[in-house]
């Protein structure tokens, strides 16, 4: 592979995909408070049965089959709320239970309290019941010994919540990614300054922090960058240094001002930087001693765009989660906008929101302005669609979208 070879998006993702290493040796023991977002190291087996013990699912009677039938009355020999221990169930009698109840030895079915009639001491049946009635069985929802959460899983509220039910209070979760980001362009303002002529505000680096954190990697961020050649092969070095991958916006096109790239092939190594995409098309990535570069294009769109397609899956192979996570299968929808004018070499992803029609079928609405500069674009929108290089679109077309993941 050469730096100068013009990739196809496929062929840039699987190329990035390939080299993606993992940080599997590096793992944490934390806190179920502290994981949401973490990705599990570890197989999670459940060393306990959910529920532990049968228990009733409903407000109601536990009842020996054979004592029941409609028009029967029972005495009520015992009261069984949830969290606490039964006693056999005497032949002949109902024992009063609630929802959650262990349900008692020699009784096997539960008749909801709406099919009886209650007295102060007895119960009567208004109906029958089957047998293994309103019973949740023990291990019903997980068995002992089996594997309840796979690793390489990134745990969300029901992850966190469902190694609770087995009573695991610690997990042992992959170490997070460390990225370390940095912006290169003297034209570069911080939000809160007032500008010169000449100067923008530094949108970058607030949409990059916020997909790196929301994707649960550890974000150092080293600002900007002075536009010069030596002070961006310092800021590689240091970060490389520190970090498992080193992100930056800007730099990788071929201007006389655009240093990362050099400074890259000098620091360590370039494996890659162009890739037909649009918006896109400068892609720097390379290896700075043990870290992974990868410079993004500056316009804002083209590097959003260029981080969800192709960065983003690269991120969370690195981060250990399984390659049948990587990518977004995207889903189908109708046009309801025309694109007559499309680029015949690269692939091309258009901004869109899906809406309904005036039918209530899910459409795709594209918004007006395309360009890679327009950050509205994405802000407005909530997907892209991808159009191969020279496909154009008319109303009804079906179209790819893939939602943003935010």
């Amino acid at each position: 592979m050469t730096t100068q070879a013009l990739l196809s998006v496929a062929e840039a993702r699987d190329f990035l995909l390939q080299r993606a290493r993992t940080n599997s040796q590096k793992t944490e023991n934390i806190h179920l408070m502290r994981a949401r977002g973490r990705v599990l190291a570890r197989d999670l087996v459940a060393n306990r049965a959910v529920p532990p013990h049968d228990n009733s699912a409903m407000d109601g009677y536990a009842v020996r089959l054979a004592d029941v039938q409609a028009g029967v009355t029972l005495p009520v020999s015992q009261r069984i709320a949830a969290g606490r221990a039964p006693q056999p169930l005497a032949v002949g009698t109902a024992a009063r239970i609630f929802t959650g109840g262990v349900i008692p030895p020699g009784a096997d079915a539960v008749v909801m309290q709406e099919d009886t009639t209650a007295n102060s001491d007895s119960v009567t049946f208004n109906a029958g019941v089957s047998l293994g009635k309103n019973i949740r069985r023990a291990g019903e929802d997980v068995e002992k010994g089996t594997v309840v959460i796979p690793a390489g899983t990134r745990l969300g509220a029901a992850h966190l919540g469902l190694a609770a039910a087995i009573g695991e209070s610690y997990v042992d979760v992959l170490a997070p990614l460390r990225v370390a980001v940095f912006f290169t362009g003297d034209e570069l303002c911080e939000p809160g300054e007032t500008l010169s002529v000449g100067k923008i505000y530094n949108s970058n680096r607030y949409w990059l922090r916020a997909v790196l954190e929301a994707q649960g990697c550890a974000v150092r961020d080293l600002g900007v960058v002075p536009d010069s050649l030596a002070a961006t092969r310092l800021a590689l070095a240091d970060a490389a240094a520190t970090c498992d991958v080193v992100l930056t916006c800007g730099g990788v096109s071929v201007g006389e001002e655009d240093h990362v790239k050099h400074a890259v092939e000098r620091e360590g190594e370039l494996a890659l930087w162009k890739v037909a995409i649009k918006p896109g098309k400068p892609l720097a990535f390379g290896r700075v001693n043990k870290a992974d570069f990868v410079g993004l294009p500056g316009n804002p769109v083209s590097g959003f765009v260029t981080f969800l397609t192709l960065v983003s899956p690269f991120l969370r192979k690195r981060q250990g989660l399984p390659d049948n996570t990587l990518l977004t299968a995207p889903s189908f929808y109708k046009s309801e906008f025309t694109w007559g004018k499309p680029d015949p070499h690269r692939t091309e992803f258009l901004r869109v929101k899906h809406a309904q029609n005036e039918q209530g079928e899910t459409v795709l609405k594209l918004f007006p302005h395309q360009g890679s500069g327009v950050l509205t674009s994405m802000a407005w929108a909530d997907g892209l669609v991808e159009l191969a290089p020279g496909q154009s679109v008319a109303v009804g077309d079906m179209l790819p979208f893939t939602p943003f993941p935010w």
